[in-house]
């Protein structure tokens, strides 16, 4: 905590790009928790929880791969303020699905505040190694991440609360505003030579082949064991990861019986597991070497899978409430671990279309499992999705550990945090 609040103080640009998130974010679970809550009530239905976050996806997959070509092109901050604008007016027109009930009409807008977002969020870890120095870059990213997972936390809880007291409008009322806000926070991000990646004077050739700079992108990935590895661990995670994305508010509504409430703890709950992980990375991150790293991601995947399965068995509310937290647990360990990897070894002028090439293979992965989750739900009980989700997250571990142990991941250089690419440690005045 000491490290999160003097970076918070000494760096002015990060302290922006925090406070933005903190809003942001916090409005975001406000609509994720007024839209499923609103979708179980118009459809009672598990597919069609399902549709909207399929309609989740296929915006992440679509705009996954441009944003990280222009994200690795043009000014950084400019795209953020444009993402977070665009999100701002999108977000007041989930005010129509109020007025007329239509499921196209949440999935159409579900759609567009998600298509809006990589600009923002993979632009966002592509920013971080400009505003913190080598010395901030693991406190800053520990901290932006179990931030993440903070304000899903306290953003479900109440807005599932919210919901319940006030309606839907406010929700999406201040899950408008929420992006607003985020706009001006990170309008007042300033460096020296600005947000722009360090790459080369851009010629109109270049400019007009995105296609060309993304298969690029694709092999400088496959070129490193260490990133083809971590591309396909979130894969396997979220083989599992995209079921749960639906059983969260199939327990809290259904299996449990707590209605937008219900929802709202077990996303509450969960969020909190992965806070508590994220701050053990933190600490425990500065201690290790690489190859115990790479060991601790193996038993974290373990843990996730029996937790998550433990979860989904559970009779008592709050028995699985206490397994959810645990799996989530585990879970916020490895990513803050690994993205921390991800700042460490991917050099400036690929950083973009890294994250966001994971983010794209994440979320089609996914979208599969969703897709699944949601036919299935319509024939099998939450608790046996649960189980098979849970198994095919934890078994993710299995081939990692084969990796690792045949020597196939081998540590890269760190291109990502030489000298050189650090363009500004923050005003230590500010």
């Amino acid at each position: 905590m000491p490290a999160f609040l003097k970076l918070l103080l000494r760096n002015r640009n990060y302290r922006y790009t925090w406070i933005g998130q903190v809003i942001s974010e916090v409005g975001d679970h406000f609509n994720n928790i007024a839209v499923f809550s609103l979708v179980m009530q118009m459809t009672n239905s598990g597919m069609a929880v399902s549709g909207v976050l399929l309609s989740r996806g296929v915006a992440v997959l679509a705009a996954g791969p441009l944003a990280g070509v222009v994200i690795d092109k043009l000014d950084r901050r400019q795209l953020m303020i444009a993402s977070d604008l665009a999100r701002t007016v999108i977000a007041m027109g989930f005010g129509l699905c109020l007025m007329y009930p239509k499921l196209w009409i949440l999935y159409l807008f579900s759609f567009l505040l998600m298509f809006a977002s990589p600009f923002f969020t993979v632009g966002r870890s592509a920013i971080l190694p400009s505003i913190a120095s080598k010395e901030e870059l693991h406190t800053a990213n520990s901290l932006t991440q179990t931030t993440q997972w903070t304000t899903m936390a306290i953003g479900t809880m109440l807005g599932g609360a919210s919901v319940m007291q006030f309606g839907y409008e406010l929700a999406f009322l201040l899950n408008a505003l929420s992006f607003a806000c985020s706009a001006l926070c990170i309008s007042k991000l300033a460096l020296p030579g600005g947000f722009a990646p360090r790459v080369e004077a851009l010629t109109e050739q270049q400019v007009v082949r995105p296609w060309h700079d993304y298969v690029e992108g694709l092999r400088y990935i496959r070129g490193v064991p260490l990133l083809m590895g971590l591309t396909l661990l979130t894969a396997g995670w979220a083989s599992g990861g995209g079921a749960a994305q639906v059983l969260f508010t199939l327990f809290g509504d259904k299996v449990f019986q707590r209605g937008a409430a219900g929802i709202g703890i077990v996303w509450g709950v969960a969020a909190a597991g992965l806070v508590v992980g994220g701050a053990f990375a933190h600490w425990y991150g500065k201690r290790i070497r690489y190859e115990t790293y790479l060991w601790t991601v193996a038993i974290c995947y373990v843990l996730h899978g029996v937790t998550y399965v433990a979860f989904s068995q559970m009779r008592l509310f709050v028995m699985a409430l206490l397994f959810i937290g645990m799996s989530r647990a585990a879970v916020g360990i490895t990513s803050v671990l690994n993205t921390g990897q991800l700042l460490r070894h991917v050099s400036d002028g690929f950083r973009g279309r890294v994250f966001s090439t994971i983010e794209s293979v994440s979320w089609a992965t996914m979208m599969l499992s969703m897709t699944a989750a949601g036919i299935a739900s319509d024939h099998y009980s939450p608790r046996t999705i649960g189980l098979v989700s849970g198994v095919l997250s934890g078994s993710t571990s299995i081939f990692w550990a084969w990796a690792v142990y045949k020597g196939k991941l081998p540590e890269p250089e760190r291109s990502g945090l030489d000298p050189d690419d650090v363009e500004v440690h923050g005003d230590p005045n500010v």
